[in-house]
């Protein structure tokens, strides 16, 4: 494809920019076929944006006479008005980010063009892969293996070629057990807790159907997990209702005669359109300028998300305590298994696992649980929560996982070892990136395209030297203790990066102001952790020891000197 076909007008001259929280701007727009450059002309200004045409989420076009005005949504929440003088040109503008803002072709989109200077090969790949946790892990050794049985994504498409089962199940018997479960994905293992040996898997459901059809060697895999005299759970992100539903289109879960060692628990959770509307009432709500708190927080109520926030942390905090507390294994599934199964198993892992709350060790974890595990990224995140086109593979699951990150992030604001401004970023790159880390829907697709060989990974350019330090939290305080979160209503907040008051690079602000902010509110800190007292004193003494000394006046807190 020749991206010049669609532009017929590459640059416009007087163009007048506004954007709310700064003065209206004069001067040239141009169009490339990945970017839309807006640059202030007027003397002493320095002003440029540089727009990815991929984060454009939808576009309004107004014709008044001899001029018109183009709105762009952004799906990073920004909103961009255009005004452009000449009315062809107007419409050519539009027709051009219509075209190139929507790509289809995955090989076109922006990934395969970027080259940064500050990384010199593609072989920055495979921050973390089941091969790598297999070899971390000698413990998994004695009972578990590393299969290859789905070297060339003939058994599961969205499983990597590698995963890790149980010994004494053979390649052969997985095939046939993939056979029996949703989309091939048979149960693997993505967690193993070191305090006592228990695990986590997670895979698709049994495919049981209305005939309560049975597989010996799906039963047998599940058996070889646990010792004869123990039990596991199964945590069902359906409710009984749903699943009941599922048998009748071939669908099923695990029959308690089939599965006598496993109790299963169900946890209704939404994804898919649901989760899509609730994403777009709540950024309706945010956008409300009528200064009426009553109907905001009616609109915030109605939209849901922060009753979608507490349900997945509920969730993951019940797997946490079934392995944590109760010492048994659990295996974890919806239907696919590609969406709130990934979201609970990440909570759960980042609960437990002290190595998941590093910088590196979380983006380990997206990597191995988001990448690899097939969650099917260009579907999901095809556009954000402006877009007049409705696709019904869309969903914010990825989102509501950072939010989720970020609630634990805010109430234990020494535990992770990464800021507010990592998620946010992160949050970003899902819908529109320079990088390949989240192009296409698994990763066989990626492996046809050859996007670790094209394009260059977003979680090594985020461990530069130069980036790292903007996206750790000073205040960091390892620990291996389990951070159990609190998920009542009063313990949740929204997220001020959904908004879109913040979906930037803040740097200092994100990573310190918040907590400074935390020193000053009445804060109730959930069990498992510090105390409300000390726990501002250590992090008021951590802030002095990096920033100097701080002060209060006029109810802000500002750096003061000794």
């Amino acid at each position: 494809m020749e991206f010049s076909e669609h532009i017929k007008t590459a640059n416009v001259e007087d163009v007048v920019l506004h954007q709310p929280l700064h003065p209206p701007s004069r001067g040239t727009l141009c169009i490339t076929g990945h970017h839309l450059l807006f640059s202030d002309r007027e003397e002493n200004s320095t002003r440029q944006i540089l727009l990815l045409l991929r984060n454009i989420d939808a576009i309004e076009k107004r014709i008044s006479g001899s001029s018109g005005t183009i709105t762009v949504k952004c799906k990073d929440l920004r909103v961009l008005q255009l005004d452009i003088p000449g009315m062809e040109q107007c419409l050519n503008i539009a027709h051009s980010i219509e075209t190139l803002s929507c790509l289809n072709d995955v090989s076109e989109m922006y990934p395969f063009f970027y080259r940064p200077s500050d990384l010199s090969s593609q072989d920055q790949w495979g921050l973390s892969s089941s091969e790598k946790y297999y070899s971390e892990h000698k413990e998994l050794h004695k009972r578990w293996r590393l299969s290859s049985v789905n070297r060339d994504y003939s058994v599961c498409p969205s499983y990597p070629p590698a995963v890790i089962v149980p010994k004494d199940i053979d390649d052969d018997t997985l095939k046939k057990v993939a056979k029996f479960r949703q989309s091939g994905r048979f149960p693997v293992l993505c967690y193993y807790h070191r305090k006592n040996g228990m695990v986590i898997m997670r895979g698709g459901q049994p495919l049981t159907g209305a005939n309560r059809k049975r597989c010996r060697e799906d039963e047998l895999l599940l058996q070889a997990v646990i010792d004869s005299s123990d039990k596991g759970y199964i945590i069902d992100t359906r409710s009984s209702q749903q699943v009941q539903q599922a048998r009748m289109t071939g669908g099923g879960f695990e029959s308690k005669s089939s599965y006598s060692c496993w109790k299963r628990l169900h946890r209704q959770m939404e994804k898919g359109k649901a989760l899509q509307e609730s994403l777009i009432k709540l950024v309706e709500a945010c956008g409300d300028e009528s200064q009426n708190m009553d109907r905001w927080l009616s609109k915030l109520e109605n939209s849901k998300w922060l009753s979608h926030v507490q349900t997945a942390l509920s969730t993951a905090g019940l797997l946490a305590e079934c392995v944590e507390r109760d010492g048994h294994s659990v295996l974890v599934h919806g239907s696919e298994g590609t969406d709130c199964t990934l979201l609970v198993s990440t909570l759960a892992q980042l609960i437990m696992d002290p190595c998941c709350r590093t910088l590196e060790g979380f983006l380990a974890l997206l990597e191995r649980e988001w990448v690899q595990a097939g969650h099917p990224f260009q579907l999901r995140c095809a556009h954000s929560a402006y877009s007049h086109v409705r696709l019904q593979q869309e969903s914010p699951v990825f989102l509501l996982l950072l939010d989720c990150v970020w609630q634990l992030w805010r109430q234990f604001p020494l535990a992770l070892g990464f800021s507010e401004a990592l998620l946010l970023r992160l949050a970003t790159e899902a819908y529109f990136s320079n990088y390949g880390t989240f192009l296409c829907n698994n990763d066989q697709e990626r492996c046809a395209l050859g996007v670790k060989e094209k394009t260059y990974c977003l979680f090594h350019s985020l461990l530069k030297p130069t980036e790292k330090e903007h996206y750790t939290n000073p205040l960091y305080e390892p620990t291996d203790l389990a951070i159990w979160p609190s998920v009542h209503p009063q313990s949740l907040q929204l997220w001020r990066g959904e908004q879109g008051l913040t979906f930037f690079d803040h740097r200092f602000t994100s990573a310190v102001i918040p907590t400074v902010s935390f020193l000053t509110q009445a804060h109730v800190c959930p069990k498992g952790f510090f105390s409300g007292g000390p726990h501002r004193l250590v992090i008021w003494r951590k802030l002095r020891k990096k920033y100097g000394t701080w002060s209060l006046s006029g109810g802000r807190w500002h750096l003061a000197d000794d």
